[in-house]
């Protein structure tokens, strides 16, 4: 029996939260040639529902009926410019709580979330939303545990996940745990998806989040890093730069970004070696790569890489990369079983040197 997923929709909704996994599970069902899912798209009442684009959803039944459908496999929740006036309806928090304790699995997309918290649904629960909504469902909800940097996590039973495009994500991985990795893949190619990211990827790029947050003299460094991070700068020379200590420049990275000049530097440059290694057609070697980032070696940045990613730079461009990787066998089983380092840094205090 085809698995039955219904997508709820309000005014104000955002179009792609409801259209991007809907499309996931439709695409599945047209690829493998049968009907492995029954979509149902539900609202207040039956009829045109207009997203916070104009464009108008057609949906088939009502959320108070949605037990007509039989048992549900699948309920998604997504966010939009109306959500907060969908919090304040009890008839709808009251339809979550009921499915709750029945649908298979229960999710959201984007700032869907606060829907979820306001049915109580997440009390007790780690929850991801949209970036910029993080901080406002953490205040609003203080028994939730919000994770600000993920794409989608499953928490007791109960899915969430990032803004908008994370909402294909999420519903990819649902599609792999149902129906296995090769279809999923098709899925995504279908839908010309060159990144299929799991739900530990970063939401944004962590070191542009720390130049936003920095502010002065130190912004203006950090400015100059990003423009060419491969330079191996000195800890003095950074200093100089703004005309500061060496000791008190070591004391505004702390104090505005949580970290060290080193460590920082190794953040960006890692960075800039991950996206050589998932956009060039022919990425060269680790040990080049290194050497060119100022990451130490090939072993250093298998570290590296393992530590900040959770995976070796092979599987990392394997999983993130559309451009297909040609090197040997032998390589690839090499990366994948690089073990888990300790969290060391290539450059120590006691070498002054970032």
């Amino acid at each position: 029996m085809p698995r039955t997923v219904v997508m709820l929709a309000y005014p104000d909704c955002q179009l792609l939260d409801v259209s991007g996994p809907w499309q996931v599970f439709a695409t599945a069902n047209e690829l493998s040639g049968r009907p492995l899912y029954g979509l149902h798209l539900a609202s207040a009442q039956p009829g045109t529902v207009t997203t916070n684009g104009g464009l108008a959803l057609q949906a088939g039944i009502t959320w108070q009926r949605l037990d007509t459908l039989g048992p549900l496999d699948t309920l998604l929740i997504p966010g939009g410019n109306g959500v907060m006036a969908q919090c304040r309806d009890p008839a709808l928090l009251e339809t979550l709580r009921h499915q709750a304790g029945t649908v298979r699995r229960l999710g959201s997309v984007c700032t869907g979330a606060f829907l979820l918290a306001a049915a109580g649904l997440l009390d007790g629960r780690q929850a991801t939303t949209h970036w910029r909504h993080c901080q406002r469902l953490a205040s609003d909800y203080p028994r939730v545990e919000v994770q600000t940097d993920a794409l989608y996590l499953e928490s007791g039973g109960l899915y969430t996940s990032a803004g908008v495009t994370a909402g294909i994500d999420l519903a990819l991985s649902l599609l792999e745990t149902d129906q296995g990795s090769e279809l999923a893949g098709r899925v995504a190619r279908e839908l010309v998806m060159f990144l299929h990211r799991p739900g530990g990827q970063s939401q944004f790029s962590e070191v542009l989040a720390h130049q936003q947050k920095a502010s002065g003299p130190l912004r203006r460094l950090l400015d100059r890093l990003h423009a060419d991070p491969g330079k191996p700068y000195r800890l003095e020379e950074l200093a100089d730069y703004i005309a500061v200590s060496p000791r008190h420049l070591s004391r505004l990275f702390r104090r505005q970004l949580d970290t060290t000049p080193g460590n920082y530097l190794t953040r960006l440059r890692l960075e800039q070696a991950r996206l050589a290694l998932v956009e060039s057609p022919q990425p060269p070697s680790l040990e080049r790569l290194a050497r060119h980032w100022q990451l130490g070696g090939a072993e250093q940045l298998r570290r590296l890489f393992q530590r900040h990613y959770g995976v070796s730079p092979t599987l990392y461009r394997q999983r993130f990369s559309h451009c297909p990787d040609n090197r040997s066998p032998r390589s690839l089983a090499k990366d994948a079983q690089e073990p888990p380092c300790p969290s060391v840094s290539p450059y120590s205090p006691s070498a002054r040197r970032c």
